[in-house]
């Protein structure tokens, strides 16, 4: 080894070495921005990222639902509004708010980092919240869980961390 590569490796040097291990959150926000455009490119005709807006998201949140794993319970449902019913029933299985929150906040992020400006964030229009809003509640009341609105806690600066997603925004 030469005097100069040692010298490197002392001082903790990146040239050579692996890049570290994405974050639990990088890994799940670049498979959630892959999955988005698999999704558009999936849609008859193919809709370009540039061309997305919050319809497409909104239709998106709405083709996760079927894979979801929360029982979710209908309003003619005998076990609507309780929070633990004594027997299966047939309603069916939901994303649950909390998952679609996380999702729509990854994306939101993946965005940008993708060259998405955020004026044109699809993930960040009102539309959005609207819906997430509306999951948020009627889950709560077919679950028979009382919802409590929280105080706004002050906003702490975001760090910026930069990391590459493999689908770019043109």
């Amino acid at each position: 080894m030469s005097r100069e590569r040692g010298k490197d490796i002392a001082e903790g040097s990146t040239e050579n070495q692996q890049p570290a291990t994405p974050s639990r959150y990088e890994s799940q926000k670049r498979r959630d921005w892959n999955t988005f455009g698999q999704y558009l490119k999936n849609q008859r005709p193919p809709v370009p990222l540039s061309q997305c807006n919050s319809n497409h998201v909104l239709d998106f949140l709405r083709y996760l639902d079927q894979f979801g794993k929360t029982k979710v319970h209908l309003q003619g449902c005998m076990f609507y509004g309780q929070p633990e019913p004594p027997a299966p029933c047939t309603c069916p299985l939901r994303q649950a708010w909390g998952s679609l929150d996380a999702l729509i906040g990854r994306l939101r992020a993946a965005y940008e980092e993708n060259g998405g400006t955020l004026e044109t964030n699809p993930f960040a229009n009102a539309s959005i919240r609207v819906y997430l809003r509306e999951v948020k509640d009627y889950q709560a009341k077919a679950r028979g869980i009382p919802h409590k609105k929280k105080r706004k806690k002050q906003i702490s600066s975001k760090g910026n961390d930069e990391s590459s997603s493999e689908m770019q925004f043109p």
